[in-house]
């Protein structure tokens, strides 16, 4: 049986020695009394939540699954509603939300790290309030007063839960494409009919009503994306004083037979003149629902990054009580018939491998979220403009090279375990297989890729990026003259260099053969988030050195981490230039009907 115990020692590393948030809060007006104490009250009990109440339902989960009855309602696996109600009791729903509406007001980073916990616990039950929570703060962005009347106390208290519908079996990513309908109706609603697919949490047993945020097509709408709005539609329609009414016409078709997160409900759900309300503007719709979907992106990556952990913190169990061959440099323990396993160098280098993603993912998570926070609450608007800019920058770094970091991870995993890895009741395959969905979904892993490089690399000239470089110039001018630091500062500046190289080479390319950027884009983005690792890695080796003095293990242990980091990861980076600069010729030029 696996087991799972929140890392709240790394965590508190990253969110006061790391990033120091407090001296951010201090600066921000709706944050000003969070200090350590307070954080670390929250973030304990959200582990003891997490790993004591949703964690043991994880095999349960996957084993039993979602079931669909005749009627086309859900019921989900043993203990879901329980712990879901336990969720709703401890307040949890409603920790960083707006105190207008019921919310504690508590920072994004507090609630990125309970997330953390809760992902690492049991991803499928997790999605349940998590896809809520983007639903949430999607309608309090762009909801009309009415709707956030109506809908936002109702997601933060976790009475009532949230959906993103925008997948059609014609159209994935391509949303140009869908055509779901919206008929508008003589007393301001819209009649919403068509086909969604692979909608997570699209029907289930834990809440009095589901909100679904739908993407359909007005009767004058453009054609393309220019023609898309955004609704929602509540399973159950809401009555004048608030209350549950008659049942919408939206209904759950069938249940998606799934290689992993088998207890989250992914549904195909069919709507049949479901009455809707629009939010925001018409044929508008994308604008308003990129908030939840990068939200969702970011979610995803705290999704990997919890995978990252449990499957490192049972590897590294195994590897200690494992007994296989001798060491080669002769018996450890002579005593027992052989030796651990976590002697030999291999081993060592896929437990190092977990351990270093783990650690690279909750510093790049919590730092975002940081971000996020000064972004919303900061009082100098130019401030908050620019942090807004770094944010969308790194988003699609959080989701794509976390879940492929995370899905790597697992597999090692898996492979310390050898063939008890491959069996179910271990956990270890459960890891992998729940993992694999975060490279595709919220945007494939290539779309990311596209993203960054596309959109927020070239379409802006490079300026955010070099904002970005900025920062990391400044840190190795600052720390370049420590003798001390050099292993981790001369690495970081020749990675540094060359992304800045890279990137006007792809530029330079895409301006005659715009192929060039879907060739680079996928090994770009590794090369960046290689970048982003590095410059976190080098800051978390300059605080261990600076206290290792005090005989305190943990930053014995983060130094070593670091070292494997920069010996054995980052040289990943030699390979990925050497894919991004070798153009678009090699994909392009064969025939299709060669293939």
């Amino acid at each position: 049986m696996p087991t799972y115990t929140p890392p709240l020692r790394d965590m508190q590393f990253v969110i006061h020695e790391l990033l120091t948030a407090d001296k951010t809060y201090a600066q921000l007006p709706a944050h000003k009394e969070i200090d350590q104490g307070t954080i670390n009250q929250i973030i304990e009990e959200a582990g003891k939540f997490a790993s004591e109440v949703v964690f043991p339902l994880n095999q349960i989960g996957d084993r039993q699954g979602c079931k669909r009855l005749e009627d086309g309602s859900v019921t989900t696996p043993e203990g879901f509603k329980s712990a879901y109600q336990q969720y709703i009791d401890g307040g949890w729903p409603a920790l960083s939300c707006d105190p207008q509406y019921g919310g504690q007001g508590l920072p994004q980073l507090i609630n990125t790290a309970l997330y953390e916990t809760l992902n690492s616990a049991n991803q499928a039950w997790t999605m349940y309030p998590g896809l809520s929570h983007g639903a949430y703060e999607c309608l309090h962005a762009h909801g009309t007063d009415e709707q956030k009347k109506i809908y936002l106390d109702k997601l933060v208290s976790g009475q009532w839960t949230g959906t993103m519908c925008l997948t059609e079996p014609q159209c994935g990513t391509d949303l140009g494409i869908l055509k779901t309908k919206a008929e508008p109706q003589p007393d301001g609603t819209y009649a919403i009919t068509g086909t969604k697919i692979f909608i997570s949490s699209g029907e289930h047993d834990l809440a009095q009503n589901i909100v679904h945020l739908v993407l359909a097509r007005l009767p004058d709408a453009p054609k393309g994306t220019k023609g898309i709005s955004l609704f929602a539609v509540p399973k159950w329609n809401i009555q004048a004083d608030g209350s549950i009414g008659s049942r919408n016409a939206v209904t759950c078709g069938s249940l998606e037979h799934k290689m992993g997160i088998h207890g989250n409900a992914t549904c195909v759900m069919n709507f049949d003149g479901a009455i809707g309300t629009l939010v925001g503007e018409p044929n508008k719709g994308l604008n308003a629902m990129f908030v939840m979907m990068n939200a969702a992106r970011l979610g995803v990556g705290l999704q990997s990054l919890g995978l990252t952990e449990v499957a490192y913190q049972n590897s590294v169990i195994y590897a200690k009580e494992r007994l296989q061959m001798r060491s080669l440099k002769g018996a450890t323990e002579p005593e027992k018939v052989a030796d651990p396993i976590i002697v030999h160098p291999d081993v060592r280098r896929m437990l190092l491998t977990q351990r270093a993603y783990a650690e690279g993912a909750r510093a790049f998570a919590y730092w975002v979220a940081l971000m996020i926070d000064t972004e919303l609450s900061h009082p100098d608007e130019s401030v908050r403009t620019e942090t807004n800019e770094m944010v969308s920058l790194l988003t699609p770094i959080v989701k794509a090279f976390l879940t492929d970091n995370a899905f790597n991870a697992t597999n090692e995993g898996l492979q310390v375990f050898g063939g008890h890895g491959y069996i179910a009741e271990w956990g270890m395959e459960q890891f992998v297989r729940d993992a694999r969905i975060n490279m595709i979904y919220e945007g494939t892993n290539t779309i990311q890729s596209l993203d960054l490089l596309g959109r927020k690399v070239l379409g802006d000239m490079g300026k955010k990026l070099t904002k970005f470089g900025k920062i990391i110039e400044q840190f190795i001018e600052d720390e370049g003259v420590r003798k001390n630091m050099q292993e981790f500062i001369d690495p970081l500046a020749d990675i540094a260099s060359k992304v800045e190289k890279l990137t006007k080479e792809i530029g330079m390319k895409a301006m005659l053969d715009t192929e060039e950027v879907g060739a680079a884009a996928v090994p770009y983005l590794r090369v960046v988030g290689h970048l982003i690792y590095a410059y976190l890695f080098a800051r978390m080796a300059k605080i261990a050195l600076d206290k290792e003095a005090s005989g305190d293990t943990f930053y014995t242990a983060k130094l070593a981490t670091a070292r494997f980091y920069f010996a054995k990861l980052l040289p990943e980076t030699a390979t990925l230039i050497r894919q991004a600069r070798a153009g678009s010729k090699p994909l392009m030029t064969m025939p299709v009907e060669l293939f």
